[in-house]
């Protein structure tokens, strides 16, 4: 019996899976089994799953697909992740060694963006902070990257398949009345930009704020309050006013962020001359001196 069955909802990511699977497959940590809840994806995921060694389980939405994995895991632990996700190869050793010290049954972990932009990484900070301030208040954790041990999965039967969006802070609410929540210390996980690229970084912001407000004011999401299209990540809507100017504040700031990367880039180039040409000339100098010294002295330095 694996130690860990890692649960990965899929649908059309013959792009992305790969890179999750083979960072799985790299891990310093060997007890586990890989379980794709496929929602009948239309290019090479499942065969590729399969190269990959794992199992493959008719799937759904997030939810479900989640509930349809799980369903066949045979681990103490489940770790649940998407297919967009890239685990460092010590990540399985350190999650699971620090969830037994701290007897944790319900964990997340923090998630750094697959990008360079400070934006992203800011914005994933703020992300990180979030989840970390209110472990013990109003407990969330990301569905691409929810630890759980079995025993308080089935005991709070799993996610629930009638909540619409946000699927993932519902088992997390659920599952923290009767284990706290806790974020790991060892160990982080990467995450790709592709959805804030798609819907606009401030546009998805301004949509998560929409989900918080209704979790906070009238609980479990069961109708569709927002647009969610899970696997869909090449068609563009035609997008509202409020979010053309959010969209457009975005790639403003992108582009200021991107001229102030070449304005550094340049300035460093021209110090590293400047300190080049300097060395140079305090090696002429020290040259001009030693021949002065032989000049008068006739005691300047032996070449060896």
């Amino acid at each position: 019996m694996p130690k860990i069955s890692i649960v990965i909802p899929a649908l059309n990511e013959e792009k992305f899976l790969p890179n999750l699977l083979q960072s799985i497959g790299g891990q310093s940590f060997k007890d586990f089994e890989v379980i794709v809840a496929d929602a009948g994806s239309k290019d090479k995921t499942v065969p590729l799953a399969k190269k990959f060694g794992a199992k493959v389980v008719k799937g759904g939405l997030p939810g479900p697909g989640r509930n349809r994995g799980a369903e066949v895991a045979k681990g103490e632990f489940l770790f649940f992740l998407d297919s967009d996700v890239v685990l460092p190869k010590d990540f399985l050793q350190k999650a699971f060694e620090e969830m037994e010290e701290r007897f944790l049954d319900l964990a997340t972990c923090e998630f750094l963006p697959q990008s360079d932009l400070q934006l992203d990484k800011v914005m994933f900070k703020l992300a990180n902070l979030h989840v970390k301030l209110n472990q013990n208040f109003n407990p969330r954790a990301a569905g691409f990257c929810i630890f759980i041990t079995k025993r308080l999965f089935d005991r709070i039967g799993g996610f629930d398949e009638a909540v619409k969006i946000a699927e993932d802070h519902d088992l997390v609410d659920r599952a923290s009345k009767f284990r706290p929540l806790r974020f790991l210390n060892s160990t982080h996980l990467t995450v790709s930009i592709r959805r804030l690229e798609k819907e606009g970084r401030f546009s998805l912001v301004e949509k998560y704020l929409q989900v918080e407000m209704h979790l906070f004011t009238k609980g479990s999401i069961k109708e569709d309050i927002i647009e969610y299209e899970f696997g869909n990540f090449g068609k563009e809507g035609d997008p509202k006013l409020s979010k053309k100017i959010l969209d457009d504040l975005e790639k403003n700031l992108i582009q200021l962020e991107g001229k102030y990367n070449q304005l550094t880039g340049k300035l460093k180039s021209d110090l590293n001359d400047v300190q080049s040409e300097f060395k140079n000339w305090k090696q002429n100098l020290e040259k001009m001196g030693e021949s002065f010294q032989s000049i008068f002295t006739g005691k300047g330095k032996k070449s060896k």
